[in-house]
């Protein structure tokens, strides 16, 4: 007999599900709302990427002590520290960001008269 899926990773699989329906809602939604949503998925402190890069940062930590057991190999957990640290530095990236992104989706959703002109986009890396 089969055993049963535990309850977190049936949690996993869900929130895996929601997050692609998020995705989809997000791409079909007026600017003004999917600023809004985009706003709350990457606030650092209650937002996806921050609960993501949490979420990681465990997975890391439990990858060492089970690592240093030799019950997991010791890449797994350099790569899951790597993934963390550069989820936080994106996190930290985008937290430049959230002040507008506050602004814009804070604002009545009126017809402008005049649309706003668009902004010329310049790639910029700092790494």
């Amino acid at each position: 007999m089969p055993r049963p899926t535990p309850y977190p990773v049936k949690l996993a699989d869900e929130i895996t599900r929601q997050l692609g329906q998020l995705a989809d809602h997000l791409a079909q939604l007026p600017p003004h709302e999917a600023t809004q949503v985009i706003t709350r998925v990457v606030d650092p402190a209650d937002g996806v990427l921050g609960g993501v890069t949490h979420l990681v940062s465990t997975s890391s930590v439990f990858a060492k002590i089970q690592a240093e057991r030799g019950a997991l190999p010791a890449e797994l957990w350099l790569a899951l520290g790597r993934a963390s640290n550069e989820l936080d530095a994106i996190g930290t990236d985008l937290d430049e960001h959230r002040e507008t992104l506050r602004h814009v989706s804070d604002r009545p959703n009126t017809g402008l008269a005049k649309p706003p002109a668009p902004a010329p986009l310049v790639v910029r890396r700092r790494r």
